[in-house]
């Protein structure tokens, strides 16, 4: 017999059942003659009681135990999937030894397990700069540029961060009711125009001051520039220059051009200036910084991306489907609207979306059933992620939010 020694329990195995599995460490224990590579197995040796002592975890041994007498590695939905690997792999076990059934279930929770743990490293990530006060020290104004950054990226480090958050969010606002009031009719009258000029300049004066103050306080510049809220920062200021630019560009034009030239130019340039202030809409995303709700909302879609994906595909496959059966169903009817398939995908979006606008409706009772089965297929194909994307949504904010009180 063999005396094994493990926390301080003791158990006792025949050397001709260790020798059976020649590659394991006990196998080898059984097997070597040379007490110098015995030792090196080992963490101890007692000579006295000729107990070999290892330094490991008894209640997971016990298992390893079992294997040696019945050759069936047990494999319970208790333990730890990280220290059981940890475990048989010390001891030189393979999985393969355990039930197929038992092995397919521990194979399933390793992947839960490491689903779980990539999630929780990339919260971390994206919580990352909060915890980031010390990276300022020992460089270049340390002491100032950290200031600047708990200002800016912290508000819960001082009551001036917390209004300045505030700020920024109440300027995001302003901005947008700015760019909605500026397109209501009775807003374009000539002092209209200056308030809402005015307003726009204080809101990219303040947005500006703002993008300024995070590139200072910023301790890589090229992580800087990769940052997607940085991103959003610079769209949000970007429209305000481009378009007086583009005023100053117009303004030259009219004074060196002639008048049929001028009339083409000063089209052109209105189209680039209206799309340049759509770009302006992209200030809402700002709110993302100050809001846990939305930076979950954000990290769910990233997180279930495949889920999202599937169901556009599941989407596109009823739309071209049920297309194809209801202009097969309808085309021969006297002023149909179902003309031909791509002038049905519209219906058939809409229906699958159960929204059902009725600008194009089926007039066979044939047609009505193969709607009826559409809109059927369009609640169920909804339904499916609900729950998946509410519980993940959920899961993600309390964790956001539960950082954020800790801070």
């Amino acid at each position: 017999l063999l005396n094994i020694n493990v926390g301080g329990k003791l158990f006792q195995i025949a050397c001709k059942v260790l020798a059976q599995y020649p590659i394991t460490r006990l196998g080898k224990l059984a097997l070597y003659t040379d007490p110098v590579k015995k030792l090196q197995l080992c963490d101890d040796y007692l000579v006295q009681k000729n107990e070999y002592f290892f330094d490991r975890d008894p209640s997971v041994f016990h298992y390893i135990f079992h294997f040696y007498r019945s050759g069936v590695l047990w494999v319970m939905d208790e333990m730890c999937p990280s220290n059981f690997v940890e475990e048989i792999e010390y001891w030189g076990i393979h999985l393969k030894y355990s039930q197929r059934c038992c092995r397919i279930l521990f194979e399933e929770k390793q992947d839960e397990l490491s689903e779980y743990l990539k999630i929780e490293k990339e919260l971390e990530a994206q919580l990352e700069p909060l915890d980031s006060g010390k990276q300022f020290d020992g460089k270049f104004l340390g002491g100032f540029r950290k200031m600047i950054w708990n200002l800016i990226e912290n508000p819960y480090s001082s009551v001036p961060a917390k209004i300045i958050a505030v700020m920024s969010s109440f300027f995001v606002l302003i901005s947008i009711v700015g760019m909605t009031l500026s397109t209501v009719e009775e807003m374009k009258n000539k002092t209209g125009k200056m308030w809402m000029e005015q307003m726009e300049m204080i809101c990219a004066i303040f947005f500006t001051s703002e993008y300024l103050m995070r590139l200072i306080s910023s301790s890589s510049f090229k992580n800087f520039l990769r940052a997607a809220f940085n991103a959003i920062d610079l769209v949000a200021i970007l429209p305000f220059y481009i378009q007086l630019l583009f005023e100053n560009l117009g303004e030259a034009d009219m004074l060196y051009h002639e008048e049929l030239h001028k009339v083409e130019n000063v089209s052109k340039l209105g189209k680039v200036l209206k799309l340049i202030k759509l770009m302006r809409i992209f200030r809402i995303l700002k709110l993302a910084r100050h809001s846990t709700g939305l930076r979950a909302f954000s990290f769910t879609m990233r997180q279930c991306y495949q889920q999202v994906c599937c169901l556009l595909l599941f989407i596109a496959m009823g739309v071209f489907t049920f297309s194809a059966l209801i202009h097969s169903v309808e085309h021969d009817v006297p002023g149909t609207d179902f003309t031909s398939i791509p002038c049905a995908w519209w219906w058939a979006a809409v229906s699958l979306s159960t929204v059902g606008y009725g600008d194009t409706v089926p007039d066979t009772v044939l047609g009505r059933m193969v709607a009826f089965v559409c809109i059927s297929f369009g609640i169920i194909l909804n339904g499916m992620p609900i729950s998946i994307l509410y519980n993940k949504f959920s899961d993600y904010y309390a964790k956001l939010k539960a950082h954020e009180l800790s801070q």
